[in-house]
């Protein structure tokens, strides 16, 4: 069965400008006036006019081609999914469709961030971005317990320099401190580089590990002296992560650890990426002295990063795109609203909240993602909204909602010989990385095959709507309701009068086992292509 879903129409149808420019732009640009101090830090509704007053400048003239601000249901869907990686409850988006209340939309954003979903969501965001799967699968190395720190830590609104610092700056094991995950993850000084600088600043800078980069014009002794702080990481253990039961504990020793550095190593003190060299207890400890210079708001690197990184997760693609290539060959969208933002989140003490309230509170995000008329600009310039395929984690997740955990999952546990269990073959680690795009694919490709699509249509987890529709499925409620009842727990929306008209004339066809016909109809919910976007 395939319904007309909006959905399925949708388918179808120096090295960088300087970091920290005067305040008086981003002033400008919120109407605020010039005579703020640049210390001054926005609220998030006016950080939000802000972002629109840039937006609209670089916006095609005619009004014919900017998408309107989207319904409450396109909204409440998006919003559940950028904030906390899962679609809501149909009470919840019954509730929210049906409130008059004017401002319903900035108190949605509120609860959302209070949620514990926030982070963990975030935690799987950044457990992805940080840890390379090939290294799961083949170290045996589990990475919840680095999913769970950054979890602790977006929940609790740990200031984004502090967070950082604590993860860069991490020792122990696994169960004392989940943040020494990453370092068990990449157990090299090149390895640690090469994420650090991509995921913190913004900087591909892995070519120059050989040879001076041709095109950023980094050279081989500048990556080496960004992976020089990294030379004394020890994490204890043989080149085998937990064989013969040793047990990874990561500090930092007193001399430089030379088996652990691959052949095309450079000798050179440790050094600033284009900056200084520090002077260093050659004994005491590197990496705090590295954390401070990378999370301090004079580097003109770290801010932008992450404002880079936030946008991009809820816009679909970064004021910079590539998000991972801050460099003079990649400028900006809308230069004046990058500098903004970036003084703006350093002015709020690196709040990741606060610019997350702020850019979901705007126009530009709340705008339609159907793109009006022709235009060719809409998503570069943001006169609509780009659509984005879920997750592997959003997708398990918002199944599970529906269809609660599959009956295969295994929580991970311990073996009579105390060995770790791997995940069982329908848990959410093997699900996502079965759904996960290619090594190198544009992540915002609609990363679904023919094998992804028939194991999730003949999994025993899909044959579970039975159990679904016993429970929310009422005999002696009218068919509209329970057709509603499933179209919001699966879409967040209730259905249209043609799909509605359809689908009673479906259930009037099979009176015989009435069940079992709405479980059809979830399943094709939970199939179309309309559940797997976040649009």
């Amino acid at each position: 069965m395939i319904f007309p879903t909006r959905g399925t129409r949708l388918l179808w149808a120096g090295m960088f400008l300087a970091a920290m420019l005067a305040f008086t732009r981003g002033a400008a640009l919120a109407g605020e006036g010039p005579g703020k101090a640049a210390t001054s830090k926005f609220d998030a509704p006016a950080l939000a006019r802000l972002i629109d007053k840039a937006i609209e400048k670089r916006l095609p003239a005619q009004k014919e081609a900017v998408s309107q601000l989207t319904d409450d249901a396109e909204f409440l869907r998006r919003a559940y999914l950028d904030i906390t990686g899962v679609i809501p409850p149909a009470d919840k988006a019954r509730a929210f469709l049906d409130s008059k209340q004017p401002d319903k939309r900035a108190r949605l954003i509120d609860e959302l961030l209070a949620s514990p979903d926030y982070g963990r969501h975030m935690g799987d965001i950044w457990q992805g971005l940080l840890m390379a799967q090939r290294d799961i699968l083949t170290k045996g190395l589990r990475t919840e317990p680095l999913a769970d720190w950054f979890a602790k830590g977006f929940n609790s609104n740990t200031p984004w320099d502090r967070q950082v610092t604590e993860l860069l700056t991490s020792t122990g094991t696994q169960e004392q401190n989940g943040a020494i995950t990453f370092f068990l993850g990449h157990r090299s000084a090149d390895r640690l580089t090469d994420v650090v600088c991509r995921a913190f600043l913004g900087i591909q800078l892995q070519c120059a590990q050989c040879h001076n980069h041709p095109f950023t014009g980094w050279k081989r002794t500048e990556y080496w002296g960004m992976a020089a702080f990294f030379t004394k990481v020890d994490d204890g253990a043989p080149k085998k992560l937990f064989k013969g039961g040793a047990v990874p504990n990561v500090r930092e020793a007193s001399v430089i650890q030379a088996k652990k550095l691959p052949d095309s190593v450079v000798k050179t003190p440790p050094r600033f990426l284009g900056g200084e060299a520090p002077k260093l207890d050659s004994k005491a400890p590197y990496r705090p002295v590295l954390a401070r210079w990378l999370t301090s708001a004079k580097n003109p690197y770290f801010a932008r990063a992450m404002v880079n990184r936030v946008w991009a997760q809820y816009f679909g693609r970064g004021l910079v795109n590539p998000v991972d290539n801050l460099s003079e060959d990649s400028p900006p969208s809308h230069p004046e609203l990058f500098d903004a933002l970036t003084e703006q989140f350093i002015s709020s003490g690196f709040d990741v909240k606060h610019l997350v309230r702020a850019i979901c509170n705007s126009q530009a995000y709340q705008r339609a993602s159907t793109p009006p008329g022709k235009s060719a600009s809409g998503e570069a310039l943001y006169a609509s909204m780009k659509i984005k395929p879920l997750t592997p984690e959003q997708l398990f997740d918002s199944l599970g909602k529906v269809l609660g955990s599959p009956d295969s999952a295994k929580k991970r546990g311990k073996t009579r010989s105390g060995k770790v269990k791997g995940p069982g073959p329908g848990s959410r680690t093997a699900f996502v990385e079965f759904f996960r795009p290619s090594e190198g694919g544009d992540p915002d490709e609609y990363p679904v095959g023919i094998p992804q699509v028939l194991r999730l249509m003949n999994s025993d987890w899909m044959a579970r709507t039975s159990v679904f529709v016993k429970q929310a499925v009422k005999s002696d409620q009218p068919p509209e309701r329970n057709i509603e009842t499933l179209f919001l727990s699966t879409l967040s929306r209730r259905p249209t009068a043609a799909e509605n008209q359809r689908l009673k004339k479906y259930l009037q066809g099979n009176t015989s086992n009435q069940a079992k016909a709405y479980g059809d109809i979830l399943w094709a919910l939970l199939n179309c292509s309309e559940f797997s976007l976040n649009h």
